[in-house]
């Protein structure tokens, strides 16, 4: 039976017809459902970065036939567990793809485990990539050995070929049901209780000779036997080592893999041409299991010389795997004369493995001209002329940028096919004979096919090299119609004519070719027409490579075709319009990548020769109007206009608006001057740049940039660094600072900007740039980590290289000198030394100091002596604090004890402290520090007594503060430190439903079990076993806990006392004793605020802000950066303002702007509870910005903290007149629940505070323990939902009479909420309940019952249970009603009817009251800020200055522009046109989109949110649109953690962080909020995402009932079930 198959689909369906199980490491298709056997095979998806293949060796410990499929790059990570399973003599197959680059393969990392004792297979082509992987499940059953089967990761996995597939009865025949029983009864048993580690690790210490290890005859032997057996069955012959060529061959090639198959065939064709030739060939197929014997008798005895080429890309290493190997096999036997030299083929992806490249091999070995290590393309193949001879009947074919049409077109002819596409060209192959084709490139083909003209430049640049691969007289075939002459490039016109190339054009061509069979039934068409090639082709000379200019429309909005400097030339375009003139702009894709075919394109040379053009032009062009205005005899009206625009242009302060109004004047009266008129352009002032990359910087002089710099030419170049200097290369040594050294001629303006760390910098240094009457510089800072764009990525690096001064902020303009103004301005906190010594050497350093305080030496030196200087100290404290152990231990009754601990949450470092307080009373010396603050790890050996507390987060990872001391750890091996007399305990905490699936339990407790583990390989005694804490036991970790302790105090020779004592020496320190202690919300915050030697608080002063509205945070992207350097972490503090409904004035827009430019990182965070939040504010400015937050009449005292949090009403009513009622309503409950403490105003405003508690406060409402938790209120007005009302603790719902249009009372819900902790299923999000209706009137009284019984009936014990949802669920939903009644002495009416449409935003312009008007504009997740796409922050400012009604944030973190009157109306849509903030045409699911912040600065995130959900919706937005629902909504929500502060589990689709780029999808929620969704998947990343939601999408576009909402068919469709309470979240 025959398949069409690629090499990875061939070992996909032979593992998954022949195992049970299959393991996979990236998304793999079910080719088939059940194996042999009848079976249902199941297919596994592994996480790539945890233990590979640990499942593995799971599974066949239980029996169960199990394979894995996998590429190489994780091999390395897996060795211990193929040590395991070599040990083990394990009967398992792993099938691999070796490499990740190059035009065939790399079998770097393949040879990288070949001393692990598992047997090596190596399949040549996709049929011996099918064939080798059922002959090695065969042979490992038998010999009881582990096999690799791997094959070329470019030229088999990748290639398209007709296999012959063996049919279930012979499968059957090599693999029967006894075999298999058989191989149940030899399974792993149990190895005892050692750790998971030593179980791989250890190795028997009695010899164990080849036969029994199963790597010498034994494996060979039965390899050999199953191939001949093979062979019987199939006709398909192979050979563990397999010869081809002369019999008394002299020169011979070994090699493995495609490369062997491309060395075989070109042998087979020279010899049918030179029989005489004695060459020889041999390809190896079985390897680490070859016996020399074998391996030397394979070969025959005439050989003098042999050339091993491998694809091997180790350049660490001297010789190639291979090579060694035959080499050794020869000094084995004692055969010291045979020439043996080592090549290397295949790794670059540019260059082919060709039979000319063999051909030159052959000739190297035979005229002895071979290195003894030489790259083959390397070679001289001048003269060299080979054709691979195919069957007679074979048709070959170049298809350019049409994949599909070419893989169409091969399947459906019904031959042996072969399809390999290499980036934009696809080779086919088509012939009726059987077997394996040539796996190179095409050299001769029959026609190129071109679907569709004009290309694209890298298309062009193919089809070239596909006209230069085709055979003379062939056939070039054109999709018509299409502008034949104007869309080929020159030189493939001129390539046609020397040809005698024929042009063939096909008006239908896809529908021609899937019609056809073969290229010659398609010339017999009627479709088909011949181009006649006009004369003109053959007088073309030889000219350089002519890019199109037109880019094909469909893909001009292509993101992948986008240059690297789009964003900055959006920056520029924002700036300047029209203005705007890049004079390297000529002839390019792109600037920054000019085309280097074009010597005259998009380099600085050529750019500055046309601008230098262009100045002198307009030199010329003035003393044209000079000389005009002179020879005028009068003065006339338009000798004046002239005069005047000549008076300005040649005045240096005027500005380029003036100059340009002057010359459109100009422009009127120049028909009157025949002379001008043809440079008319030359009137305007233009904004003149060149642009080019950091490789302008490798040599100054030659590019041009001197010349540039020198002149004095009102020059402006913009240079675009994509280095990332956190992974330093070579060439940096090499690269010039373009800055310093433009900056060292004084007379020039630089400026060192970066996109993604402030926008406002750049353009602000583009304008002072573009005003600098000179030549300016402008570098702008965009990392590239990777071919592919990653603004994730690229954000992160950018904010670390910035911070640690490897790319400074600043701005040098000398101008400013003139003025008496500082040249030199910092934008940045961090310097790098070079500009450091060039600011010193100015005498700009002082000064820089001087006016910035804050700026110490430290941020101005050197950063390698920083880090030096760190470390240093670091290593002086640990031995330090090593001495004064040693000084304590005066007496044998004083034991010293190490404690150390990883905590992310607090937990780990909580019980590390308990034990370390404990110890010191028990009379111990005692260390204690986190693990990352201990000094050097070979310190160690000097402890005696060791524990060490370890908490486990993501996907089984050691805690930040952890990470670097496991790294330390982990790195020794025995022998490099003594820990004999070390004594170590280790206790764990995790989750073990965190990863709930079977395949994931290695991620439970990991971080403890390695540490135990290493400690014990390294020599280390136990004091007692590990210990694990884990979540879901009835106490939590405190289970495990409970019960280790006693036996460490038992181990360290010290009996559990019983006092209680001792037991509360360091009670527990709880919130509500916090909050009792603080004083009405005072604490030591205004103490602590002065102190400026750290930029944290303390824990208790970080609790006791929140309710001044105010978190201390730290960005997350600089963690580790930071830690290297010896810094402490970047800390900063978000504050959120009480914004009551979301309402605020113009002014205090505008006020809202300024503090986040001054103080904050110069964006607004609009939230989902329509408050404002600042970010990035530095510890000495909180002050500051919360006194200016409360200038402008806004405060920010119950944003956060256990109050009543910001209140949110709906933002648009449909009755206009009803919003001011709501809204009188919100700014009364805000003012009767906002905390009456004075604090705020003595901390914040009055800046004085009573000393001691001579002043006492009192909360008539909350008390001096406030709530047990936050408490949210929302009020909804039907139909919009905007607010989540049943996600709230409270909420109201307006019952509206319409005629009246007035409020006339509220539907009550109680006990609604969001946020949840995985693995804890006694937390889980709620939706409120109706508990029925109450006038207006008693709104008030109602709100304070329902706060006062949270109040005192909350849990106050445990704060995952303290929410009103738990304390409703507790007492009950009536009990909560009646106190409610009693309490605030009103009777519930039954709940009056109401209907909700949805919970989304109105979009658009909407009516207002009276003669006005509301516009809402999509703010994708409420993030304020200019981009190069829209200029967003300031158009809203602009907006703020005339605006004269309000602003509303709406809760889905959009903004409504509210109250326009009808005479500012035009005015005002032109300005939301002329800043893009009308702009609404996003797709449906884009714009019911909301994502919480997340990473960097929230300490509990656990995955990217808001940075990743519009990437995200990107990929899915082509999916959307083709299904036909771009306009319909699909609310999707995510958050990096599950507290749930984007309200996802309301979505219809949500996910929701579990680890980094984890997360958990959730299905099923309403568009109209009122019902929870459920979850459907645990654990997923980006493609797996995209693999279950994508088919999810267009199912839905076809399958649901009229408009029924995503949400609800989902539930329909039976994806999920629908939840009915939130008791009921976490049943499956």
């Amino acid at each position: 039976m025959s398949k069409i198959l690629n090499g990875r689909d061939a070992s996909t369906m032979l593992a998954q017809s022949v195992n049970e199980l299959v393991y996979a490491f990236s998304s793999t298709p079910n080719l088939t459902q059940t194996n042999i056997w009848n079976k249902t095979v199941k297919t596994v998806r592994l996480d790539p970065l945890q233990d590979s293949l640990s499942h593995v060796v799971h599974s066949i410990a239980e029996g169960h036939v199990t394979t894995a499929i996998m590429p190489s790059s994780f091999l390395l990570s897996s060795l211990p567990y193929l040590y395991k399973l070599a040990e083990d003599k394990s009967s398992v197959v792993i099938h691999v793809s070796a490499g990740h680059c190059g035009s065939f393969a790399d079998f770097t990392q393949v040879m990288s485990v070949r001393e692990s004792g598992v047997a090596f297979l190596s399949a040549s082509s996709v049929q011996e990539v099918y064939d080798l992987s059922l002959i090695a499940q065969v042979a490992s059953l038998l010999a009881s050995v582990p096999f690799l089967t791997f094959f070329d990761c470019r030229r088999i996995s990748d290639e398209l070929s007709s296999i012959q597939l063996v049919e279930k009865d012979d499968l059957l025949e090599f693999l029967p049901q006894e075999l298999i029983d058989k191989y149940r009864e030899k399974r792993v048993a149990e190895t005892g209780k050692q750790s998971e580690y030593l179980k791989y690790k250890i190795t028997e210490e009695r010899p164990v000779d080849d036969k029994e290890k199963g790597t010498g005859p034994r494996v060979h032997d039965v390899v050999k036997d199953i191939m001949i057996k093979f062979s019987g069955k199939t006709g398909r012959l192979y050979y563990p080592l397999e010869y081809t060529g002369h019999f008394e061959a002299e020169f011979v090639i070994v090699s493995m893999g495609a490369g062997a198959t491309v060395v075989e065939k070109t042998l087979n064709s020279m010899q049918e041409l030179y029989p005489q030739k004695k060459f020889g060939s041999l390809k190896i197929r079985l390897y680490r299991s070859i016996p020399d014997k074998a391996l030397i008798s394979a070969l025959p005895s005439t050989v003098k010389s042999i050339a091993v080429l491998e694809p091997f890309d180790d350049r660490n290493s001297c010789w190639n795997p291979l090579f060694l190997d035959i080499a050794a096999a020869y000094q084995t036997v004692g055969n010291n004369y045979i020439e043996i030299v080592s090549g290397r083929y295949g790794l670059n992806e540019e260059v082919d493995f060709s039979p000319e490249m063999v051909l030159a091999v052959y000739h190297g070995l035979e005229c002895n001209s071979l290195q003894r290590c030489f790259d083959v393309a390397s070679l001289d193949r001048s003269g060299i002329q080979v054709g691979v001879t195919m069957p007679p009947d074979t048709e070959q074919l170049i298809f350019i940028e049409s994949h599909l049409l070419a893989t169409s077109f091969a399947q459906l002819s019904g031959k042996n096919i072969q399809v390999y596409t290499k980036k934009h060209a696809t080779h086919v192959r088509l012939t009726e004979t059987q077997g394996s084709l040539l796996p190179s490139l095409i050299q001769s083909a029959d026609a190129v096919v071109v679907p569709t003209l004009p290309l694209t430049n890298d298309a062009n640049r193919a089809m070239i090299e596909a006209i230069e691969s085709l055979s003379d007289h062939g056939h070039l075939i054109i999709g018509s119609p299409c502008n034949i002459e104007l869309s080929l490039p020159t030189n493939i016109k001129k390539s046609i004519c020397r040809k005698q190339i024929e042009i063939v054009t096909i008006e239908n061509i896809h529908s021609v070719f899937n019609r056809h069979v073969s290229i010659s039934s398609i010339f017999s068409s009627e479709e088909c027409s011949i181009y006649h090639i006009p004369n003109t082709w053959a007088e073309i000379t030889n000219s350089p490579f002519m890019i199109v200019s037109e880019t094909p429309a469909s893909l001009k909005n292509s993101k992948d075709l986008l240059p690297v400097e789009t964003p900055y030339i959006k920056a520029l375009d924002q700036v300047f319009g029209s203005r705007l003139n890049i004079y390297n702009a000529y002839q390019y894709d792109s600037i920054w990548s000019p085309n280097k075919s074009s010597t005259d394109s998009a380099t600085s040379e050529f750019g500055y020769g046309r601008l230098i053009n262009r100045i002198q032009d307009r030199a010329r062009f003035v003393n044209s109007v000079i000389e005009i205005i002179q020879k005028s005899s009068t003065l006339n009206d338009e000798i004046r206009i002239l005069s005047q625009w000549l008076l300005l242009v040649n005045s240096p302060q005027c500005s380029f608006k003036v100059i340009n109004e002057a010359a459109d004047l100009v422009a009127h009266i120049l028909p009157s001057f025949p002379s001008l008129l043809p440079q008319k352009e030359l009137l305007y002032e233009t904004s003149n740049w060149l642009i080019g990359s950091d490789a302008w910087s490798i040599d100054l002089g030659l590019s041009g940039l001197h010349h540039v710099i020198t002149s004095g030419e009102n020059v402006n170049i913009l240079i675009i660094d994509t280095t990332p200097y956190t992974c330093q290369v070579e060439i940096e040594k090499r690269k010039k600072d373009i800055g310093l050294y433009a900056m060292s001629y004084g007379s020039v303006y630089v400026a060192s900007v970066a996109l993604y760390s402030s926008y406002t910098g750049v353009l602000q240094a583009l304008m002072e740039a573009d005003a600098y009457k000179g030549p300016s510089i402008v570098l702008g800072y965009l990392p590239q980590l990777s071919k592919v764009a990653d603004p994730i990525s690229a954000l992160k690096e950018t904010k670390i290289s910035v911070d640690n001064g490897s790319w400074p902020l600043y701005r040098w303009n000398p101008e400013l000198e003139e003025g008496g103004c500082e040249m030199f301005r910092l934008d940045s906190q961090c310097i790098k030394k070079d500009l450091a010594e060039f600011l010193a050497r100015e005498n700009y350093l002082s000064q820089l100091v001087s006016s910035h305080p804050d700026i110490s030496r430290t941020l101005v030196s050197s950063l390698e002596n920083d880090v030096k200087s760190r470390h240093v100290e670091l290593k002086k404290k640990a031995r330090a604090d090593y001495a004064r152990l040693l000084s304590g231990m005066n007496s044998s009754q004083v034991l010293p004890l190490t404690v150390l601990f990883g905590s992310d949450n607090g937990n780990g470092e909580s019980i590390a402290k308990k034990i370390a307080v404990r110890a010191k009373l028990k009379g111990f010396q005692v260390k204690f520090m986190a693990m990352d603050d201990y000094g050097d790890i070979k310190d160690l050996e000097h402890e005696s007594n060791l524990v060490i507390v370890c908490s486990t987060t993501g996907q089984g990872e050691m805690p930040f503060n952890a990470r670097e001391f496991w790294k330390s750890l982990n790195g020794l091996i025995v022998g490099d430190i003594n820990l004999s007399e070390v004594n170590v305990a280790v206790f764990g905490l995790g989750d073990s439903h965190y990863w709930p699936r079977k395949e994931d339990v290695n991620f439970y407790n990991r971080p403890g079990k390695l540490l135990d583990a290493k400690f014990e390989v390294l020599g280390a005694s136990r004091l007692v076993s590990l210990g694990l804490g884990d979540d879901q036991d009835d106490d939590g970790f405190q289970t495990g806990l409970s019960a280790w302790l006693p036996t460490l105090w038992k181990a360290l020779g010290v009996k559990e006392s019983n006092s209680k004592e001792e037991e509360e020496v360091e009670p527990v320190y709880t919130d509500e004793q916090m909050k009792i202690d603080s004083n009405y919300l005072r604490g030591n915050i205004a103490q602590e605020l002065v102190s400026h030697s750290i930029g944290a608080l303390s824990e208790v002063t970080q609790k006791i802000i929140k309710f001044h509205g105010a978190y201390a945070q730290d960005d997350h992207d600089l963690r580790e950066e930071r830690k290297k350097q010896g810094l402490e972490k970047a800390y900063s503090f978000m504050i959120r303002v009480r914004t009551p409904g979301g309402v605020t004035t113009s002014k205090q827009w505008i006020a809202m702007d300024d503090v986040s430019n001054k103080f904050g990182n110069k964006t607004l965070k609009l939230t989902t509870r329509q408050s404002f939040q600042f970010h990035g504010i530095l510890k000495k400015n909180v002050r500051s910005s919360i006194r200016a937050i409360n200038k402008c009449l806004l405060s920010t005292l119950g944003a956060c903290g256990d109050v009543c949090r910001n209140i949110m009403s709906t933002s648009i009513t449909e009755i206009p007149e009803i919003h001011d009622q709501v809204q009188s309503l919100v700014i009364e409950l805000t003012n009767v629940l906002a905390p009456k403490t004075s604090a705020y105003h003595e901390i914040w405003l009055n800046n004085s505070m009573v000393a001691g508690k001579a002043v006492q406060d009192f909360e008539p409402l909350y008390g001096s323990t406030y709530l047990p938790q936050k408490f949210k209120i929302s009020i909804a007005v039907p139909p919009n939902n905007d607010v989540d009302v049943y996600a709230h603790d409270l909420g109201y719902i307006a019952i509206v009479d319409k005629e009246e249009k007035k409020v006339i009372g509220y539907n009550v819900l109680i006990g609604g909420g969001m946020g949840m902790t995985y693995g804890n299923k006694r937390t889980y999000p709620r939706t409120a309940t109706l508990i029925g209706y109450i006038p207006t009137d008693a709104v008030v009284d109602v709100t304070k019952a329902v706060v006062l019984i949270q109040r005192d009936r909350g849990d106050r014990s445990n704060r995952k249970n303290a929410r009103f949802k738990y304390t409703v669920d507790k007492f009950g939903v009536d009990f909560i009603k009646n106190e409610i009644e009693e309490r605030g002495d009103i009777k519930f009416e039954e709940a009056r009817s109401f209907s909700f449409e949805d919970n989304v935003d109105r979009y658009g312009w909407t009516k207002g009251l009276g003669d006005t008007w509301n516009f809402c504009m999509f703010i994708e997740n409420g993030r304020v800020r200019d981009t190069a796409d829209s200029l967003c922050k300031s158009g809203l400012r602009e907006l703020a200055r005339f605006h004269k009604g309000e602003f509303r944030l709406t809760p889905n973190q959009n903004l409504i522009v509210c109250n326009i009157p009808s005479s500012d109306l035009e005015k005002t849509k032109a300005h939301l046109a002329k800043y893009k903030l009308d702009n609404l045409s996003f797709t449906g699911i884009r714009k019911t989109s909301m994502a919480c912040v997340s990473f960097p600065t929230c300490g509990l995130a656990m995955a990217e949110s808001e940075r990743y959900l519009p990437q995200l919706i990107s990929l899915l937005e082509d999916t959307i649109e083709e299904a036909g629902l771009r306009e319909d909504s699909i609310v999707t929500r995510m958050t990096g953690c599950p507290n749930g502060c984007s309200r996802p589990y309301l979505a219809e689709l949500a996910f929701v962080g579990k680890a980094p780029d984890t997360y958990n999808l959730y299905l099923g929620g309403s568009i109209k909020g009122e019902r929870l969704n459920k979850l459907y998947l645990e654990n997923v990343r980006e493609e797996e995402i995209l693999n279950e939601v994508k088919p999810m999408i267009r199912r839905y576009a076809l399958e649901r009932n009229g408009n029924e909402a995503f949400g609800d068919w989902v539930i329909r469709a039976g994806y999920v079930k629908e939840i009915k309470t939130g008791k009921n979240f976490h049943d499956i």
